[in-house]
C-alpha cells in the first residue's frame, strides 16, 4: 500500500477522535451547560448530520480545485472550530462548532477516500478503504479515551484544545507529504463524467440500497456508542473511569474488525455481510440483557466493536464499488452514507432514552436498526455483492 494512504490515514485519527470523543464527554458537558444527557447527545446528530451534508457538497465544490489545498484547508478550518468550542459558554455556539466542523471533516473524508481508492488496484478498494479507517479506529483505541481522561480530569475543555493543537502536526503532514500529488487532478478532472451524471448515480437502485443498509448499520452503532457512558456509570454501576476502559475495549475490537473486514470485503463481502450481521444483532441483545455484569457488559462492548465496524466498513466498501461510475463523488456518497447513520443513531437513542426507563435505549435501537438492515441485505445479497 502507497505510503501517503497512512498519512490520510493520520489526519484521519484527528478528525476521528474528535467525532467520538464525545462519548466519554456527555455527563461533564451536560452537567456544565446545564442541559439533559439527551441533549448533549444530539451534538454527535451534529457533527454526523454536518458530514451528511458536507460530504456530497464539498465534493462538488472542490473538485477543481487542488487536492492539496483542499485537503489542508479543510484542517484547518477544522482546528479553529474546535479552539472555538473550547472558548464558547453558549451551547448553541458549541453546536454550530460541530456543525462546521463536520463539514469540513466531511470534505477532507470524501477527498481522502477518492484519492484512496485511485492509489490501488481496482479490486483492493476495500484494502484502501480499511487502512483510512483504520485511522478512526485507533481513534477510539487511543484518541478518545485519552480524550475522556483529559477531560475527566482538566475538564472536557481541554478535550476540545487537544484536538486543535493535533490538527498542526496533521497539517504539516499534509503540506509535507503532498508535495508530490498523490492523484492528478487534471486528470481525474478530464477523465470524469459531468457531475450530473455523476449525481444520476443516486437513481441507482443498488447504489441507494447499499447507501441506506450502511446507514442502519452505522445507526445502530452510533446509538449504542454516543450514550455508552450512561450504561457504564448508571446500569453497570462502575466510575467515570471504566469509561475510558470500556471505549478503549471498543476502540481495539473496532480496530480488528475493520481491518479482518478489509481482507473479505473485495472478494468475500456476503460472508461479512450476513454471518457478521447476525452476530451483531445477537450481541446488541445479549449487551441489553447483560448490562448490568460489569464483567460481560465490557467483553461484549469490545465483541461490538469488532462486529460493528467490520460490518459497518464492508457495506462502505460496497458503496465505493456500487458508485464506481462517478469517480468524483464515490466518496462523498460512501462518507454521506456513514454519517447518515451516526446522524440518525444519536437522535434516535435520545428519543429512546426519554421513553425507556434507565439507559438502555440507546442498545435496543441498535438492535432494531441492525436486524432491519440484515432482514433487507440478505434477500438481496445478489444486488449488493454480486458475485466477482
Amino acid at each position: 500500500m502507497p505510503f501517503v494512504l497512512y498519512l490520510l490515514a493520520l489526519v484521519v485519527f484527528a478528525m476521528g477522535t474528535s467525532e467520538f470523543m464525545l462519548a466519554g464527554l456527555v455527563p461533564d458537558i451536560s452537567t456544565d451547560f446545564g442541559v439533559s444527557v439527551g441533549t448533549v447527545g444530539l451534538l454527535t446528530s451534529a457533527f454526523a448530520a454536518g458530514m451528511v451534508i458536507g460530504a456530497p457538497a464539498t465534493a462538488a465544490l472542490t473538485r477543481r480545485l487542488p487536492m492539496k489545498g483542499t485537503l489542508l484547508g479543510c484542517v484547518v478550518v477544522f482546528a479553529l472550530s474546535h479552539a472555538v468550542g473550547a472558548l464558547t459558554p453558549d451551547f448553541t455556539v458549541l453546536f454550530v462548532t460541530r456543525v462546521v466542523a463536520a463539514v469540513v471533516n466531511a470534505g477532507f473524508l470524501a477527498v481522502a477516500l477518492v484519492a484512496a481508492t485511485k492509489l490501488v488496484a481496482p479490486d483492493a478498494k476495500g484494502r484502501a478503504v480499511a487502512i483510512l479507517l483504520a485511522g478512526t479506529t485507533v481513534a477510539t483505541v487511543a484518541g478518545v479515551p485519552a480524550g475522556g481522561l483529559l477531560g475527566t480530569a482538566l475538564g472536557w475543555q481541554s478535550t476540545f484544545w487537544a484536538i486543535a493543537f493535533l490538527c498542526v502536526p496533521a497539517a504539516v503532514g499534509i503540506a509535507a507529504g503532498f508535495t508530490t500529488q498523490p492523484v492528478d487532478s487534471s486528470k481525474v478532472e478530464s477523465s470524469s463524467t459531468l457531475l450530473r451524471a455523476e449525481l444520476s448515480q443516486l437513481a441507482s437502485p443498488r447504489l441507494v440500497l447499499t447507501m441506506l443498509l450502511a446507514a442502519l448499520v452505522n445507526a445502530g452503532t452510533f446509538s449504542a456508542l454516543t450514550f455508552l457512558a450512561p450504561i457504564i456509570t448508571h446500569t453497570a454501576g462502575l466510575s467515570q473511569w471504566w469509561v475510558s476502559v470500556a471505549l478503549v475495549l471498543f476502540g481495539v475490537g473496532s480496530f480488528i474488525g475493520v481491518t479482518v473486514a478489509g481482507r473479505f470485503s473485495d472478494a468475500r463481502p456476503r460472508i461479512v455481510i450476513v454471518c457478521g450481521g447476525s452476530v451483531l444483532v445477537l450481541g446488541w441483545l445479549a449487551l441489553a440483557t447483560f448490562a448490568t455484569y460489569p464483567a460481560v457488559l465490557l467483553g461484549l462492548i469490545f465483541v461490538q466493536g469488532v462486529l460493528g465496524f467490520a460490518v459497518g466498513s464492508t457495506l462502505i466498501t460496497r458503496v465505493l464499488y456500487a458508485a464506481a461510475g462517478a469517480p468524483t463523488m464515490a466518496g462523498s456518497y460512501a462518507t454521506a452514507a456513514l454519517n447518515l447513520g451516526a446522524a440518525v443513531g444519536p437522535v434516535l437513542a435520545a428519543a429512546a432514552l426519554s421513553v425507556l426507563p434507565g439507559a438502555l435505549g440507546p442498545v435496543w435501537v441498535a438492535v432494531i436498526a441492525t436486524a432491519t438492515a440484515l432482514l433487507v441485505a440478505v434477500p438481496l445479497l445478489r444486488l449488493i455483492a454480486p458475485r466477482q
